[in-house]
């Protein structure tokens, strides 16, 4: 059996594009209509999931010492 490779952001954010666009235009027989809503909703809580961990990751500055801590506004004047 094949590993499945993780999609990327970028291509389940796609893929949530396109099932709403299918969705909105109701060109789906229900049960499939249904079953894209579960994957969409699927998606978007990964995408945000994403997102919150990238805000994170970017809230946080090196110090000169190496380490990682919160950023501030007192870290924004020091420059």
């Amino acid at each position: 059996m094949a590993e499945q490779k993780e999609q990327t952001f970028e291509e389940q954010l796609t893929q949530l594009e396109d099932i709403v666009g299918q969705l909105e235009r109701g060109d789906v027989p229900l049960e499939k209509a249904l079953a894209q809503f579960q994957t969409g909703v699927q998606l978007a809580g990964k995408l945000d999931k994403t997102l919150k961990n990238a805000e994170a990751a970017v809230a946080k500055v090196m110090t000169p010492e190496g380490e990682l801590k919160d950023f501030t506004e007192d870290d924004k004047s020091a420059k």
